[in-house]
């Protein structure tokens, strides 16, 4: 079924001279290595083509990878192909003129709960969307350039999205890596740019372990607030990944990270290790994989009952399971 879809893609950018790549709001590594990546492959291998990156939002965090934002004008996308990268659902498109497009191909890695596109490469089990466009080069090997530029962007995005080859990693993972790193990768430059941290986010993390609070039934969790977020000179995209710090605490099989909006909504990210929260996540305006979800709530209150309902979620968990650590 996946070759097919595959072969469908392949078919569709052979036959499109314009061809527009698109991602998630506030895009995280997997967003800009897949997009930046896939677009990297397709300008080295049909340089007649025009392969544009059109998207909305950025990110600090790997903006060493050379993101940008290419010009289209709404005319040009009457003949585009769009595909989409790394998006669940089109609300949450990087891009609002995506409609513009003659066709549409989602290429994702979320559970599938509104589909979109003409065609739809969902897996929900692979550990990134950099993992899958690595996996589509593979597939078309012979016909397709890996410039080493790309094969970057891509292990980037795996690196991150896979927490170091720990989450939803997959022997096609591994195989998609090793093809990846054959291209001469400098793997150390790259670490210490993801990992090295500043001393003031080392004050931020010291400030937040003081700050943070446990549910009877093991639920960690903290709120990021705009004063914080002040205080300690805080991107969202920092606020957004201060979830890995409550990733280690045994027996905390649900964590959370409530980080406050400037329209002063709260977006939450969700994290869990062996039980699904997927659903609860959609019950709060959100979704996403089976252990790591995103959801907005909307005041104090709804808060607390997100909480109240996870903590509910993992203590039902514990009275049916063993071997939970």
């Amino acid at each position: 079924m996946n070759q097919n879809i595959k072969q469908q893609i392949f078919d569709k950018i052979l036959a499109y001279d314009t061809i527009v790549i698109s991602r998630h709001i506030r895009p995280d590594g997997d967003a800009v290595g897949s997009t930046c990546g896939l677009a990297a492959i397709l300008r080295a291998t049909f340089p007649q083509k025009k392969v544009l990156l059109v998207n909305d939002d950025f990110s600090d965090y790997v903006a060493f990878l050379g993101d940008a934002c290419d010009d289209i004008s709404d005319e040009a996308y009457a003949g585009a192909l769009q595909l989409v990268l790394d998006t669940a659902t089109v609300d949450r498109i990087s891009n609002k003129r995506v409609n513009l497009a003659k066709e549409t191909v989602k290429i994702d890695h979320h559970v599938d709960i509104r589909p979109f596109g003409d065609i739809s490469w969902v897996e929900d089990q692979r550990s990134s969307v950099c993992e899958m466009i690595a996996d589509f080069y593979l597939t078309f090997r012979s016909q397709l350039q890996m410039p080493q530029e790309a094969a970057l962007a891509l292990y980037t995005g795996m690196m991150t999205d896979s927490g170091r080859y720990r989450y939803s990693v997959s022997g096609d993972t591994l195989r998609c890596g090793a093809a990846l790193l054959e291209t001469g990768i400098d793997t150390e430059t790259l670490f210490a740019r993801l990992y090295m941290e500043d001393f003031d986010v080392l004050k931020f993390k010291s400030y937040m372990y003081k700050k943070m609070k446990i549910t009877p039934n093991g639920v960690a969790y903290f709120l990021v607030d705009a004063k914080t977020q002040k205080k300690f000179g805080l991107s969202s995209e920092e606020a957004s990944n201060s979830v890995t710090m409550l990733s280690s605490i045994k027996g905390c099989l649900i964590w959370l990270a409530f980080i406050e909006n400037p329209d002063k909504t709260i977006r939450v990210r969700l994290r869990s290790r062996f039980l699904h929260i997927n659903r609860l996540a959609e019950k709060y305006n959100g979704g996403g994989h089976e252990c790591a979800s995103g959801a907005t709530v909307k005041s104090p209150a709804e808060m607390r009952a997100l909480v109240a309902d996870a903590d509910k979620l993992l203590g039902e968990y514990k009275m049916t399971h063993e071997g939970w650590l």
